[in-house]
């Protein structure tokens, strides 16, 4: 490899530490998927956060509408890919799930995951829990869900889920994340 590219790369890098610290800053975490997507859904969907980043099973609570005071874990995937990142507490209600568009899984080469929100999904965390107990699913990093699970989860662009209704104006908020 050329210096030229080594080069290149450290002075994108510093660009993009300086973007990360903007970021930082008015999430007041550091910047990460995780912690941007639960600050992002936070505004959007009216979401309290936990005081800690490192609250078990949950990130925070609906404030208000018809899921008020339920708890929820935030996930944002830059690639929707099928998986989830579960838990089986019984502490947690809901999943809501930021993703970019839709991939397969497979090799990542050459490939990007953009920085953006083309979907969002509402999983009721029980259901979810007992059908992948009946599918034989472990919970944890990257638990299998099914198409359709995630097509009955659908909030955004398409209201499948009767669960949460997205108002205009959230979907207005969303539509400055689809990249």
């Amino acid at each position: 490899m050329r210096d030229d590219k080594l080069e290149r790369i450290a002075e994108l890098l510093a660009g993009r530490n300086a973007i990360d610290g903007e970021i930082s800053a008015i999430i007041q975490r550091p910047m990460t998927a995780g912690h941007l997507g639960e600050w992002i859904a936070s505004q959007i969907f009216d979401i309290e956060l936990e005081g800690s980043a490192t609250n078990t099973a949950f990130d925070g609570r609906f404030r208000a509408g018809p899921l008020q005071d339920r708890t929820v874990n935030v996930k944002w995937y830059l690639k929707q890919e099928g998986v989830l990142d579960s838990n089986s507490s019984a502490a947690l209600d809901y999943y809501l799930v930021l993703t970019g568009p839709r991939s397969a899984a497979g090799s990542s080469r050459a490939g990007t995951r953009p920085w953006c929100v083309r979907a969002v999904y509402l999983f009721d965390a029980e259901r979810l829990r007992d059908e992948q107990d009946a599918r034989g699913v472990k919970t944890g990093v990257a638990s299998s869900v099914l198409r359709r699970q995630w097509d009955e989860a659908e909030i955004y662009p398409h209201d499948c889920n009767p669960l949460l209704r997205v108002s205009p104006h959230q979907v207005e908020l969303l539509e400055l994340f689809a990249g």
